[in-house]
């Protein structure tokens, strides 16, 4: 990676049994504080894409996912960073919010009621026609 490359951050489009979608609360920084996202985060050097959402969600939510397929494409956030979000599910272990302010189980009818983060938005649309699509 040179210094020009984006930054790459990943998500999950993480999905129960029930077909419910889990987004989460995110606690900081305070610029964000209360808004809704997909899981996830940095990817670190030396990892690809998938080991670092696995790693996140290791972190963040006591999980261990399987991850399927890429939801869209490159998602261009703020600061020169890149988002990409996966379709998931979760193989081990019972969500918790470790690093976010609270997770919530949202079926395709409340999706849009909690307060996406602007650019997570875009990919709950997409998500949704995904779904329709499958």
């Amino acid at each position: 990676m040179t210094p020009s490359d984006p930054k790459i951050v990943v998500g999950a489009a993480i999905v129960d049994a029930a077909g419910r979608l889990l987004a989460a609360q995110r606690a900081e920084p305070p610029e964000l504080a209360g808004g809704w996202e997909f899981p996830g985060g940095k990817v670190d050097p030396g990892e690809d894409d998938h080991t670092a959402l696995v790693r996140e969600c290791q972190e963040e939510l006591g999980v261990l996912v399987k991850i399927g397929e890429q939801i869209g494409g490159d998602w261009s956030l703020a600061g020169g960073h890149v988002l990409r979000v996966w379709l998931a599910e979760i193989a081990e272990g019972e969500p918790e919010a470790r690093e976010h302010l609270a997770l919530r189980w949202l079926s395709v009818d409340e999706f849009y009621d909690v307060p996406w983060l602007p650019a997570d938005l875009p990919i709950v649309r997409a998500f949704q026609e995904y779904l329709n699509e499958h």
